[in-house]
């Protein structure tokens, strides 16, 4: 299983980006869980998490600006960035849980994608 994760960029502060992460490979089952960033010298946190059922729950940080959503028909999990910050600068990665086709659960993260906001 493989995950890509694309849109991150350069953006002024007040702009908007969308985050899409698309699973693929030899996949029986694939769930999509969240978005995870990591800006330099912290901590990687989530950012905002999804459910099966498509229930949503978000950082503090981010509550009002951000939406996560998913296409469970492209195996596709996307974050849409509204109003961005300065400090929301980070690298942000995708994280996935599921059943390989051979039946072997695993946890799967993207590459991430570089997120920078200039004030």
């Amino acid at each position: 299983v493989q995950l890509q994760a694309s849109g991150g960029g350069l953006v002024q502060t007040g702009g908007s980006l969308r985050l899409s992460c698309a699973a693929s490979g030899s996949i029986f089952m694939i769930n999509p869980m969240g978005w995870y960033r990591q800006a330099p010298g912290k901590q990687r946190e989530l950012v905002a998490g999804i459910t099966s059922a498509g229930s949503a729950h978000y950082a503090v940080s981010v509550k009002g600006r951000f939406t996560i959503y998913r296409d469970n028909a492209k195996n596709t999990m996307y974050l849409r960035m509204n109003s961005l910050k300065p400090e929301d600068t980070a690298v942000y990665y995708c994280n996935f849980q599921g059943l390989s086709a051979t039946r072997q659960r695993g946890e799967y993260w993207g590459q991430g994608t570089q997120v920078t906001v200039s004030s």
